[in-house]
Formats: structure tokens, C-alpha cells, sequence
């Protein structure tokens, strides 16, 4: 089963998360299937490659509840 969530990637106190399709049986830093896009913590603000996610979507991919939130704050989502 693949899952859309967060992947930490910055300095410390500089938190920004990369939101990538990831297996399930992966490991939290594991590799990634592909990138979907951008969540900056401290601007608040997410980048992201609509098409991407809305492919992974089609196939069956799950969002993990922050990137559910984050899409339907963003509209992605009804």
C-alpha cells in the first residue's frame, strides 16, 4: 500500500517537510516513490504538484491526517 506523508528535510529549527508517496512497509527516511511537493512549518505555505497527488490519489494511495488537512486546506480535497 503506498501513503502520501511528510518527509523532514532542513536544518535544525528550520523544519520544512517534502510530502512524498512512500510504501508502507519503508522506513520512515526510506526512499520515496516520487515527490508530490512542499510544506514550509514557520511561513506556513505549501508548494505542491497538484497532478502528482492527484495520481497517486487515482492508484489508491492513502494520506496520512496532516497532508488529508493540509490538501483540503489547500481545496484539493471537497
Amino acid at each position: 500500500m503506498v501513503k502520501l506523508r511528510f518527509n523532514r528535510c532542513a536544518r535544525k529549527q528550520r523544519a520544512i517537510y517534502r510530502i512524498i508517496a512512500i510504501d508502507v512497509r519503508s522506513q520512515r527516511g526510506g526512499r520515496d516513490l516520487q515527490k508530490g511537493g512542499f510544506y514550509d512549518l514557520l511561513k506556513n505555505r505549501t508548494y505542491s504538484n497538484v497532478f502528482n497527488i492527484f495520481n497517486f490519489l487515482k492508484k489508491g494511495a492513502q494520506p496520512m491526517g496532516t497532508i488529508h488537512y493540509i490538501l483540503k486546506k489547500a481545496e484539493i480535497f471537497n
